[in-house]
């Protein structure tokens, strides 16, 4: 069985990322939507610019690395290239928001207790 990215040639690899094997950005994780700023450019490296096609909409990390058929460590890096030229965009998902988060007032709910005995 064929696995995307582990069974290609490492050479290939190691050209697509100019010998770099780490990101010099942590902002992406697997679920970090990313977005265009940008079009590609003629001369454009082709996985640079596939990115850059993929993600005209919010796009996952993960799905990045899917379409391309890339390891998303490699994926990461060139990430990491774009959004320093300032060509994409990227914020991780928001996450819901605690327990904490979401109760009202205190002052608010003294202030219903208080009515409530009014009654």
């Amino acid at each position: 069985m064929k696995r995307p990215g582990r069974d290609e040639d490492p050479d290939r690899l190691y050209t697509v990322t100019g010998g770099r094997s780490r990101s010099n950005s942590d902002a992406f994780d697997l679920v970090t939507l990313v977005v265009s700023e940008s079009q590609p450019t003629p001369g454009m490296q082709s996985e640079h610019a596939s990115i850059l096609r993929i993600c005209n909409s919010p796009t996952a990390v993960v799905e990045i690395a899917s379409d391309l058929n890339l390891p998303v460590s490699i994926v990461r890096i060139l990430l990491g290239d774009l959004h320093a030229a300032g060509r994409i965009t990227a914020r991780h998902p928001r996450t819901t928001a605690t327990a904490a988060d979401r109760l009202p007032d205190p002052e608010i709910l003294k202030q219903v207790l208080v009515g409530l005995r009014n009654l």
